[in-house]
C-alpha cells in the first residue's frame, strides 16, 4: 500500500479521485512499448465499482483472484472473464497467493495469515502472532517451493501502537514456525522471489529504493542490497513502491505512483507502463499467461504482453 494516500482514496469521492488521476493513460489507449515485453494491445478495464483493489493471484487454469479491502471481500475472475464473489467477510485479505492444493493463501490486514478451501467456503489459520503478539496488518506474500511463506507486515490499517513495535518481514516455515528475517525498513509492502528463488525482492512504501537480499535457505536471507530506484512523481519524493511480478525472464514490474516500473534482472529500468488509474499491485494470469492482470483503485485492468509470467510451483503438503 502507499503511505497514507491509499486510505485516503478510499474516502474520496469518485470524482474527486478521477481529477487527481487525470494525468495517467486513457482506457483504451496502447501503453509505451518496450521491446520484446510489451504491451501486445491496449489497456482494457474488465471490472470497476470497487472500493479499493488488490492482491491479485492467478491459477493454472486462467482463473485470477484479487481482493475488495474495504468491501472484505475476494473476487473471481474466470478464463472467461465472468467475475464472481470467491468470499466475503475476508478480514480486509489484501495479498494473495495460490498453493498446490488449490488453497488461497491471503494476507489479511486484520492480523492473520490464512487458507481459504478451492470453493471459498473454509478458512484455516496459518500464522497469526509472533512473540506472542498478533501481527500488525500483514500486506503481502510470496510461498517457496518448499512450501514456506514470506509476507510483509507494514503499519497500514495496524491498530495504534504496533503490536508488534515495528514493521517487518517475516517467514511462516512449513510447519508453521514463524521468524522475523528483515526489520529496518520504512513499510515494507510487496515481496517476491526471483524465477530461481535464490533473491527475495522487498519493495518498501516509504523509500525510492527496492531491495533484494540472497535467499541462503528457506526462510534465511542474506545482506541485503539495493536492486533499484524507483522514479517519482516529483523530485524528493520518497512514495516507493506498492505490489510486483515476475516474468519467465526474471523482469519486474513494479507498481508506482507513475504507473508499472518494469525492471531488468540486473535492476536496469526498461521502461513504465501507464494506466488510467494508479496501480496498485499486478500479476500475469489467463490461459497463456502473457496477460497482465492490474488491480487499480477501483478497477481490474488487463494488458496482453508479448513476455509470459513466471509461475511459482510449490510442493503438495
Amino acid at each position: 500500500m502507499l503511505v497514507r494516500k491509499r486510505l485516503v482514496l478510499w474516502t474520496l469521492p469518485l470524482a474527486l479521485v478521477l481529477l487527481s488521476l487525470h494525468w495517467l493513460l486513457a482506457e483504451g489507449e496502447k501503453p509505451m512499448r518496450i521491446a520484446g515485453i510489451g504491451p501486445a494491445g491496449p489497456i482494457v478495464k474488465r471490472h470497476t465499482g470497487f472500493a479499493f483493489t488488490e492482491g491479485p493471484a492467478a491459477d493454472r487454469h486462467g482463473n485470477v483472484y484479487f481482493t475488495d479491502i474495504p468491501n472484505q471481500r475476494i473476487h473471481k475472475v474466470d478464463a472467461d472473464g465472468k467475475l464472481s464473489v470467491f468470499r466475503e467477510n475476508s478480514h480486509h485479505a489484501n495479498g494473495l497467493m495460490l498453493n498446490a492444493r488449490g488453497e488461497i493463501i491471503a494476507c489479511e490486514m486484520d492480523g492473520q495469515i490464512a487458507a481459504y478451501s478451492p470453493d471459498g467456503k473454509s478458512r484455516r489459520v496459518l500464522a497469526e502472532a509472533y512473540d506472542g503478539k498478533r501481527f500488525n496488518a500483514p500486506n503481502d506474500l510470496v510461498l517457496d517451493k518448499e512450501g514456506g511463506i514470506y509476507f510483509t507486515d507494514p503499519e497500514f490499517l495496524a491498530p495504534k501502537p504496533l503490536p508488534q513495535g515495528k514493521t517487518a518481514v517475516y517467514y511462516v516455515a512449513k510447519d508453521g514456525k514463524v521468524s522475523r528475517l528483515i526489520d529496518d525498513l520504512p513499510n515494507p509492502n510487496g515481496i517476491l522471489l526471483s524465477p530461481d528463488e535464490k533473491t527475495l525482492y522487498v519493495i518498501p512504501s516509504g523509500q525510492a529504493e527496492m531491495m533484494a537480499y540472497p535467499v541462503e535457505g528457506p526462510g534465511k536471507i542474506g545482506k541485503g542490497r539495493v536492486f533499484c530506484t524507483l522514479k517519482q512523481r516529483k523530485e524528493g519524493e520518497k512514495s516507493g513502491g506498492d505490489g510486483l511480478t515476475v516474468d519467465e525472464k526474471g523482469n519486474l514490474y513494479i507498481t508506482s505512483g507513475l504507473g508499472l516500473q518494469v525492471f531488468s534482472p540486473d535492476g536496469q529500468l526498461l521502461g513504465i507502463l501507464t494506466l488510467p488509474e494508479q496501480p496498485a499491485n499486478v500479476t500475469f494470469g489467463g490461459k497463456d499467461l502473457k496477460t497482465l492482470y492490474v488491480t487499480a483503485r477501483t478497477s481490474l485492468y488487463t494488458v496482453p504482453m508479448e513476455v509470459k509470467g513466471h509461475l511459482f510451483a510449490q510442493p503438495r503438503e
